[in-house]
């Protein structure tokens, strides 16, 4: 039995572990929420598939699905893949699940963040969001494992680490009214020092262009490799909005070191598209205040929204223009990892892509 802890990470020097280091498993949860997902979320649910069947091809996947479409899941999804039930509001599971810190004795531990919505009543995307806010203490009482409350609210994807002391993040989100109005950026950066057990954080003004539904994650814009290397989203096309945000986070990641001192090795990955909602897609949505899928808006579509596991890669497939250059560029900086490519196209309707809707448990060594 799992037990909540009144410590910290740091207190009790646990830190959270880079991607790139071994798992043990990855959790998604089932789409089915019909203002979030196009057509009752049955296309998006053929990706879901897709994505979780291509992971658990290296690492056991637990999905979770409610009662209602328990028994859909389960025969849609290869039968190695655990389908657990529980209740969610929807089915990001990189905001809503844990995220875990281990130590040197071979312990781990969950951090639950608290969880409004990306925005709460001020610009959240739904209300109410209590069984979102509660997936992250019933992953940790799945595992066994004792989990911190933290005091304040983030979502998963706000955040990247490279498990060697460095943390990753924007000002655009993280500062966002909608977050933590009363914490300064001080505040912030030493509650992140403290519940990832961190000693630097680098903080990036912007996520990804127009990506609204999250105020500007970090796992939109950027992915760490393995210490002292990130990916960058990235594109030529000056006359881009997403230049100017793409240039000035490179140009303040090559003039900082990590916590380690090491100066940073910049991976440039380039951006799909840009893309664009058809009209065919803006169809098929319940009407919902939150989210707004209008024919002609432009998608925060990245390929850096990819999921280390293991010993693969797994991203989205995203533009059939610029697919092969992002597989042959995440090969190059992966020559080690098996990159495969899934269709992404529905989970970006919905907001996000393939690092948004998983969460990986570190192994225990």
């Amino acid at each position: 039995m799992s037990k909540k802890l009144t410590t910290t990470p740091k207190a009790d020097n646990f830190r959270m572990p880079g991607e790139h280091e071994a798992q043990e498993a990855i959790w998604i949860a089932w789409p089915e929420r019909t203002d979030s997902w196009q057509w009752g979320a049955k296309p998006a649910q053929t990706d879901f598939v897709e994505v979780a069947s291509v992971i658990a091809e290296e690492t056991q996947v637990n999905m979770i699905v409610s009662s209602g479409q328990y028994h859909n899941a389960r025969q849609q999804l290869p039968p190695h893949i655990r389908v657990v039930e529980m209740t969610t509001d929807d089915s990001w599971m990189r905001d809503i699940g844990p995220t875990y810190v281990v130590d040197d004795k071979g312990h781990r531990r969950a951090v639950d963040w608290e969880f409004n919505a990306w925005g709460g009543l001020l610009d959240g995307l739904y209300f109410p969001w209590d069984s979102d806010d509660a997936i992250a203490s019933k992953v940790a009482e799945f595992h066994g494992d004792n989990y911190y409350r933290a005091p304040f609210i983030l979502e998963g994807g706000s955040i990247h680490v490279d498990g060697d002391g460095t943390a990753y993040t924007t000002e655009e989100c993280l500062l966002h009214p909608s977050r933590n109005p009363d914490l300064s950026k001080e505040d912030l950066d030493r509650y992140l020092k403290e519940y990832l057990n961190v000693e630097k954080v680098i903080w990036l003004p912007f996520g990804l262009y127009n990506d609204v539904d999250t105020n500007g994650h970090i796992d939109n814009l950027i992915h760490v490799a393995r210490p002292g290397e990130i990916v960058l989203s990235w594109t030529d096309d000056e006359s881009d909005p997403q230049y100017k945000i793409s240039k000035e986070a490179f140009e303040i990641l090559k003039s900082e070191t990590d916590a380690k001192g090491r100066k940073l090795k910049i991976h440039k990955l380039q951006t799909p598209g840009p893309l664009y909602i058809t009209k065919a897609e803006a169809k098929g949505f319940d009407v919902c205040e939150g989210m707004e899928r209008s024919a002609g808006e432009r998608l925060a579509g990245s390929y850096a929204n990819f999921l280390i596991t293991n010993n693969r890669i797994v991203f989205p497939l995203l533009d059939e223009a610029t697919d092969k250059l992002a597989e042959n560029t995440l090969k190059e900086i992966f020559p080690y990892h098996d990159v495969v490519g899934v269709n992404g196209r529905n989970i970006l309707l919905g907001g996000g892509n393939i690092h948004c809707i998983t969460q990986q448990i570190p192994a225990i060594k």
